[in-house]
């Protein structure tokens, strides 16, 4: 299991071999997650779903999720 972190949030990537994408995950966070195609794109796509996340409770005036510590 590879994971990835930026502004608090911890991604676990995984390979789906029979779909041919890498499939992500934001651990701690139910509703954001990303797929990819190429290893490349993996870091850009964590951090513009993040930021898409961030973005989104902004602009509704919602608390962001946060994932438990500890």
């Amino acid at each position: 299991m590879n994971t990835r972190s930026y502004k608090g949030y911890t991604a676990r990537m995984e390979y789906d071999e029979r779909a041919n994408i890498f499939i992500h995950r934001i651990l701690g966070i139910r509703i954001i997650s990303f797929t990819g195609t190429a290893v490349q794109q993996l870091p850009a796509e964590f951090e513009s779903a993040v930021n898409g996340y961030l973005d989104h409770c902004a602009s509704e005036g919602l608390e962001p999720e946060r994932p438990a510590s500890g």
